[in-house]
């Protein structure tokens, strides 16, 4: 059904749930992983960087770490994810390489925002489903270590299956 999946990962524990539902999906239908990181253009995050210095390093520095990890973990459950760390508007930029993959689903985690934020800066989930050619799914279903580990351990044998388990 799906060949390529992008998970849209920032270390959040909405993006975990949507690289874990995204996971097991990949896993079930035999699917290529790409895994995404947006590090958000914040006005915030420029101003303390005119005023200090380094907090954009910084930012790119904690993003990237989070990035190899999630690349790691993904690697030890049998996937060879392609991986790619972007600065800028989440949105557009889920949408535009999902498009360049020729993604068959993108996978997002869902934050509840407030009625006045998601006003003021819109709706990515809205965007996406508007923009994208592609199937969307929202990940909205916590899911345990222990369920996480049961699911992926089917059809895997000894060391193979030892070997996956551990937090993404």
């Amino acid at each position: 059904m799906f060949k390529h999946i992008l998970l849209a990962y920032d270390g959040t524990a909405e993006s975990v749930m949507a690289l874990r539902e995204g996971a097991l999906l990949a896993k079930s239908c035999g699917a290529k992983v790409f895994l995404l990181s947006v590090i958000p253009l914040t006005s915030g995050v420029q101003m303390a960087e005119g005023m200090f210095g380094g907090v954009v390093g910084h930012q790119i520095d904690s993003y990237k770490e989070l990035l190899e990890h999630a690349v790691a973990r993904l690697k030890l459950l049998g996937f060879q994810p392609a991986a790619r760390l972007v600065r800028g508007e989440p949105a557009p930029i889920i949408g535009a390489v999902a498009k360049e993959i020729r993604a068959d689903l993108v996978v997002v985690g869902h934050r509840q925002q407030t009625l006045l934020s998601r006003w003021w800066s819109g709706s990515t989930h809205a965007y996406l489903s508007d923009y994208i050619g592609c199937s969307l799914l929202i990940a909205r279903n916590p899911m345990s270590d222990e369920a996480f580990e049961a699911e992926l351990r089917k059809g895997q044998t000894g060391a193979d299956a030892n070997m996956a388990l551990g937090e993404i």
